[in-house]
């Protein structure tokens, strides 16, 4: 975690749409979409894990509406790029898809369900679906209120993907890739591109070419005017004569996707969340309903942080919450501003609580996360799961929305007065 101050250097990674992880994460996610956009009192833990020619949906899902997991997982396979030639070995259409879905353990539902008689009649106080702890953040580095390194890595996979599905003389991509970018800072603050690293999955010949050597360099070339030299338009710090670029390193990468290596739902939380940059308290967010506060109170930490430097409070804020299952109010709420503000991180904490409500229940009702799938198509939580879940956008998250700068000035007026 950086802090604000200092030279160093700092990296983070991105992986696309068509890595095998967020293959798995997509088709959770889709899941959770298909059955919310039905049924807004279902529970879902929907785990997927893919490998070669194989898919396999499991969890726990308690619901009254029925989802085709099957074909909702082909669906997603599809749309991401894995089919017929271009799946390179994947394919949506041959792959098998296993099912094995159970429902969810009656001793959570106890703990979460408000209308159970042992439970409090107050809806607002619907305990926590599990315990745990949740960091959210926020700096003023980027437009977003993202780290710098995070957003250019997102943004380069992004543009990839795009670049792939729609360019008329870019035939020759496919969907797995990744990247990684390295910002150099200089007392504390972004000043320059240290290296960017793509490795991009591709056909066994490139535009014609079969020698690989010949071939590399074509996809360097494209890479660099067609998706560098884009993203990096608009960005804060730029790259020089001495940042170092990598594309493909290995100097071949034609074998991915699944065929290559083994995907999980959950295995990429530091890629969902602020690239390592911030703290992480461990819960993945794909496939899980909203009354797992894994996710949702992830969420409602990073609309606090991102408030709070909006309001210009602080440079960089941290915010952990933490959570017993089937209580509803957390049993911490901690704050770090990393010596970037004038007040105190204890009188946060009081402008934090005073402002914000992170009870699950009240969270899913500011968000409208329950009913977002319905309202969204049925496509709300899979987008989330591909090119981060924060600093989005080009979604219109409710989480991302900067609706309490505000109240939390007012609140700060009100204690500096008190």
């Amino acid at each position: 975690m950086a802090e604000k101050k200092g030279n160093f250097f700092f990296t983070s990674e991105s992986v696309s749409e068509g890595h095998p992880d967020k293959i798995c994460d997509q088709i959770s996610d889709a899941v959770l979409d298909a059955i919310l956009s039905k049924d807004q009192t279902a529970r879902v833990a929907c785990e997927t894990f893919c490998t070669t020619g194989l898919v396999v949906v499991g969890g726990e899902i308690t619901t009254n509406c029925y989802a085709p997991v099957n074909e909702i997982a082909r669906d997603k396979i599809r749309e991401i790029g894995y089919s017929g030639k271009m799946g390179g070995g994947f394919d949506a259409d041959n792959c098998a898809v296993m099912v094995t879905l159970d429902q969810q353990s009656a001793d959570i539902c106890a703990g979460v369900d408000s209308s159970l008689e042992t439970r409090d009649s107050n809806e607002e106080d619907t305990g926590a679906g599990d315990q745990g702890i949740m960091f959210g953040f926020a700096c003023d580095e980027t437009k977003e209120y993202m780290p710098l390194a995070i957003n250019l890595s997102h943004a380069i996979v992004k543009k990839l993907a795009d670049v792939r599905k729609n360019h008329p003389k870019i035939n020759y991509l496919r969907p797995d890739s990744k990247s990684q970018v390295t910002i150099e800072y200089r007392d504390g603050v972004a000043a320059r591109i240290e290296a960017i690293v793509v490795s991009t999955q591709h056909d066994p010949e490139v535009k014609g070419e079969t020698d690989n050597d010949k071939a590399q360099a074509i996809i360097a070339k494209d890479i660099r005017e067609l998706v560098i030299d884009e993203v990096l338009k608009d960005a804060p710090v730029k790259i020089d004569e001495n940042t170092k670029l990598y594309f493909n390193p290995s100097g071949r990468f034609v074998i991915g996707g699944p065929q290559g290596d083994a995907g999980l739902t959950g295995r990429k939380i530091i890629v969902d969340t602020y690239g390592g940059y911030a703290r992480h308290g461990g819960g993945a967010f794909s496939g899980k309903d909203p009354t797992k506060v894994d996710r949702s109170a992830a969420y409602a930490a990073r609309h606090a942080a991102k408030n709070i430097v909006a309001a210009g409070l602080a440079e960089q804020c941290e915010i952990q919450l933490s959570y017993a299952i089937g209580v509803a109010k957390p049993t911490s709420i901690y704050v770090n501003t990393f010596t970037t503000s004038e007040h105190s991180d204890e009188k946060l904490v009081q402008i934090i609580e005073q402002v914000f409500d992170f009870r699950p229940k009240k969270i899913i009702e500011n968000f409208d996360l329950l009913w977002m799938p319905a309202k969204r198509n049925g496509r709300f939580y899979q987008e989330t799961a591909k090119y981060g879940h924060f600093g989005r956008d080009d979604l219109d998250l409710p989480w991302e929305r900067l609706d309490k700068v505000d109240e939390i000035k007012k609140a700060l007026e009100s204690a500096c007065v008190a």
